[in-house]
């Protein structure tokens, strides 16, 4: 059991503090964000605390922090706070549902796995990445940190998945592919090759635009 302040004042911390304090053994005992994003001083009936002085208030010996933020910026976004945090020597904790099938241990920090979510054996899966609801991750499939899958998207068995990609609703991933830094995966999209860096895939089979992902905010 952990004391853990969430990073954030909107609806995905909203959501990640219901989920933990209701199914999980951890207590969410405040929330932060830049000052220059504080506007309040309390959040979901919690402190809000400016994440300058967030040592001060809930020092890293004693709580832990959470960062459930979305993919803007192909999780650069996310990743550039979860490693400020990290910096402040905060352990961060995972959120994995009660309702999930979860077959393997191999779950990094800083991650979030949403009810119905399928994830075989011999899966491993890195620090910071959010698994959406109903998602199926196949054996032996390897997720990279700083990932994002949406809801109901299908990673099929053997698949490489490097950092920074974002799959959306009702995707799906062929068995055995490598899937590049960078990629984004449309909606209801099927990818049937390996993609390239930084790549955008559209359609069944997808496609690559002829647009840089890095220009994209999901």
């Amino acid at each position: 059991m952990a004391k853990v302040v969430i990073f954030g004042n909107r609806d995905t911390a909203e959501l990640a503090c219901h989920y933990l304090q209701n199914d999980s053994p951890h207590e969410v005992v405040a929330f932060t964000v830049d000052a220059n994003y504080r506007t309040e001083d309390s959040f979901q009936d919690l402190p809000l605390v400016p994440f300058e002085e967030l040592e001060s208030a809930y020092p890293p010996d004693g709580f832990a922090c959470f960062v459930p933020m979305t993919a803007q910026r192909m999780n650069q976004a996310r990743r550039e706070i979860y490693e400020r945090v990290k910096g402040k020597g905060y352990e961060c904790v995972s959120y994995i549902s009660s309702r999930a099938t979860v077959l393997t241990e191999a779950i990094g920090e800083n991650c979030l796995v949403l009810e119905n979510n399928v994830i075989q054996p011999r899966v491993e899966i890195g620090d910071n990445v959010m698994l959406w609801s109903g998602n199926h991750v196949g054996h032996h499939s390897r997720i990279a940190s700083h990932n994002f899958l949406s809801s109901h998207v299908v990673v099929s068995g053997h698949c490489v998945i490097d950092p920074h990609c974002y799959f959306g609703v009702n995707s799906t991933l062929r068995d055995a592919l490598h899937v590049a830094e960078g990629t984004f995966l449309a909606m209801a999209s099927a990818l049937t090759v390996n993609s390239e860096p930084w790549g955008v895939y559209r359609g069944n089979p997808a496609r690559r635009l002829r647009v840089d992902s890095r220009r994209f905010n999901p």
